[in-house]
């Protein structure tokens, strides 16, 4: 049988195991090592997956994934979120949809400390839907707000997602930070105004709030102080090259210990929570990652990712056709595929047809991830709709997707002139 239809079938069955349930991870590498023993027999695949397992624990560069989670759980445990959610609510609660454009500037802060977007989601529904509730905002505006709020995360950085995207594509990691910075936040920018004009059509979506005084206001800004002093430290140091994302990521975890810390949440129980859910959130990407690498080499032995990438040159299609064509199949994998699976899972695909292309990998890295946010709140999976509604349970699902329409139609706005305009991505990483 020809390799290549080897292959197919191999991602045919790896498709199947996913709809009976089997865990991401162990899905790709199943299908990856049985396709390679197919390929070139027993004892070398096995020792390929040994060796794979190895260089993927022990890599240094990867060091950086489980220090930025770590950061991320303190910062959660820290009640940051509550702080920054106070902080943009003093100065936008008085505009008309002034919670809800609180959400959106409290989930960019908060992302760019945690850099999750399920934990970003998670986390505003608990402090900002009951505010929002309490002031009489619709439904459909206030969990819309937060599941869109909840993607900036995968975007600014730290980004675990760009992090991986730069590992196995062995792009800058600190080129992709300072790429991501830009587009995030024009994604904030756009769901602002895309709140403000719901709002403006129908008032009654989103009350205003009580004025404050600006002393008020500088009070509350003083108190998200040391957190934006955290941002600056990691992100500038990478930026400045003062030091590396590793270095920037254990600062980071120290930092956000410290700030709990001061705010009095440290506690030997959240210690022991915060570094038992890092462990386990880096095995499960650890997993998947080893796995998605298995599943690479076996395509790579198999011919198939080669092959497409030939076929793709030989249609002849403009770069902007064919970044369009990936673009709507990442856009529909994006309704069924969580946003790790799916960066792992067609980064091998589709990467060596971008530079085939000669698509500067950067941009490609950001355009790929401001897609996957898409699909954080795309039916029908939109892991962000389901962290919301097993949150507040009495929102019919319905309602969560009705909210997160407008924010959908802005992000595809926002990936247009992403695509048109790529120097929105690539101008910061060139003046490093």
């Amino acid at each position: 049988m020809d390799f290549i239809a080897i292959n197919l079938i191999g991602l045919g069955v790896m498709f199947v195991l996913l709809a009976l349930g089997m865990p991401i991870g162990f899905a790709l590498g199943v299908v990856g090592l049985v396709g390679s023993v197919i390929i070139i027999g027993s004892e070398p695949a096995f020792s390929m997956l040994g060796q794979t397992a190895f260089e993927t624990v022990v890599t240094h560069e990867l060091s950086v994934v489980p220090l930025f989670i770590l950061m991320g759980y303190f910062a959660t445990s820290s009640g940051l979120s509550e702080m920054l959610f106070r902080a943009c609510n003093t100065w936008l609660g008085h505009r008309r949809g002034g919670l809800a454009l609180a959400t959106i500037g409290g989930c960019g802060s908060f992302a760019a400390i945690c850099g999750s977007s399920l934990a970003t989601a998670a986390t505003m529904t608990q402090v900002a839907l009951p505010e929002m509730r309490r002031y009489g905002y619709d439904e459909r505006l206030a969990t819309g707000a937060i599941a869109a709020g909840g993607t900036i995360g995968i975007l600014i950085p730290p980004s675990v997602i760009l992090v991986l995207y730069g590992i196995l594509t062995e792009t800058s990691i600190a080129e992709l930070f300072a790429a991501g910075i830009i587009p995030g936040i024009l994604t904030i920018a756009g769901f602002m105004v895309t709140v403000s004009i719901v709002t403006r059509i129908n008032p009654k979506l989103g009350p205003r709030g009580p004025k404050t005084t600006i002393v008020e206001k500088l009070r509350a800004l003083w108190s998200v102080l040391l957190t934006l002093v955290l941002f600056l430290l990691v992100i500038g140091g990478i930026y400045t090259g003062a030091f590396t994302p590793t270095e920037a990521a254990g600062i980071g975890a120290v930092g956000a210990f410290v700030l709990t810390l001061a705010a009095g949440r440290m506690t030997s129980k959240v210690l022991v929570s915060c570094l038992t859910e890092t462990v386990k959130t880096t095995a499960m990407i650890f997993t998947i990652l080893i796995g998605a690498i298995m599943l690479n080499k076996f395509l790579t032995l198999g011919g198939l990712a080669g092959a497409l990438g030939d076929f793709v040159v030989a249609l002849n299609l403009s770069k902007q056709l064919t970044i369009i064509v990936i673009l709507l199949i990442y856009f529909v994998l994006g309704c069924a595929l969580d946003s790790l699976a799916m960066i792992l899972l067609t980064i091998p695909i589709f990467f060596p047809i971008a530079t085939a292309i000669g698509v500067d990998p950067v941009w490609f890295g950001v355009i790929v991830v401001m897609v996957v946010e898409m699909g954080l709140i795309s039916p029908p999976i939109g892991m962000n709709v389901f962290i919301i509604k097993g949150m507040a349970p009495d929102i019919a699902l319905s309602q969560i997707y009705r909210g997160v329409l407008p924010f959908v139609i802005a992000q595809m706005i926002l990936i247009a002139l992403l695509v048109a305009f790529p120097v929105i991505a690539t101008w910061l990483p060139s003046t490093m």
